[in-house]
């Protein structure tokens, strides 16, 4: 994988799961990362310390997204930590998880999802533009839960397309300066926060059953994926989502 030594990296929701795998592999690589989180101080400190040990370097930034002016008191954060260096690496991994089925999520909740996985980004991305390098790259997380039905992620979904689609056009937008725009779709992914879900009957057995590589992700499944995107070897690669699932539900295995 690339050499980032020397690149700066801002990674959103990076205090735990597939954020803190995010901001793991970037600085094992050799970027500075800026591990921003919402809440969960404990987490991105852990995240930080645990960078710091392995011979990385990170730091914290907090902001709560989706609320008012959270873009700006994030941007205070990272530019404080650039200190006039800048950025190489967005990636947009926070996100709000879905808030139930059709009938049941509140016009609060919707709101609140749209907030934090569309408005969010898209502003922070705006901000971070004239921060972000030429040859730059932008990354924002989304979700299988765009090519399926499941009822129960419909307005999860719904932003998840939304920020798809906000990539390809921005790749169209933003390539004349060198920066890659691309998205990754992460499956079923087992963390330390959602790890008790999988622990229902049958049900991890399940979901590796309709996976083509018969087992659940984790969190350096994606990471890794993000870290090539972020490198110069994907330099040719923009406006393109990447499945990264296992191949969850492609189909009959039989």
């Amino acid at each position: 994988m690339g050499d980032l030594t020397g690149r700066t990296a801002l990674v959103t929701g990076a205090s735990r799961g597939i954020g803190q795998a995010i901001a793991a592999r970037l600085a094992a690589q050799g970027a500075v990362v800026i591990v921003h989180f919402g809440t969960d101080k404990d987490g991105a400190t852990a995240t930080v310390d645990a960078i710091g040990r392995a011979g990385g370097t990170a730091l914290a930034v907090r902001a709560e997204l989706g609320v008012d002016d959270d873009v700006e008191t994030l941007f205070a954060g990272v530019e404080a930590g650039l200190a006039g260096r800048p950025l190489d690496i967005l990636v947009n991994n926070a996100a709000a998880a879905p808030a139930g089925p059709l009938g049941v999520t509140t016009r609060t909740e919707f709101d609140h999802l749209f907030a934090v996985n569309v408005r969010a980004p898209y502003f922070i991305i705006q901000r971070a533009l004239p921060l972000l390098r030429d040859g730059g790259r932008i990354v924002t997380i989304s979700s299988v839960a765009t090519r399926m039905a499941n009822p129960s992620q419909t307005s999860f979904a719904m932003t998840k397309g939304a920020v798809e689609t906000m990539s390809m056009t921005l790749a169209n937008q933003l390539g004349v300066r060198g920066i890659t725009v691309n998205a990754v779709a992460p499956g079923a992914t087992r963390t330390a926060t959602n790890g008790a879900v999988f622990e229902t009957p049958g049900l991890a057995e399940l979901i590796a059953g309709t996976t083509a590589l018969d087992r659940l992700g984790g969190p350096d499944d994606v990471a890794d994926v993000v870290a090539f995107l972020a490198s110069d070897a994907a330099r040719w690669i923009t406006g393109q989502v990447i499945d990264a699932s296992g191949g969850l539900f492609l189909g009959p295995r039989a």
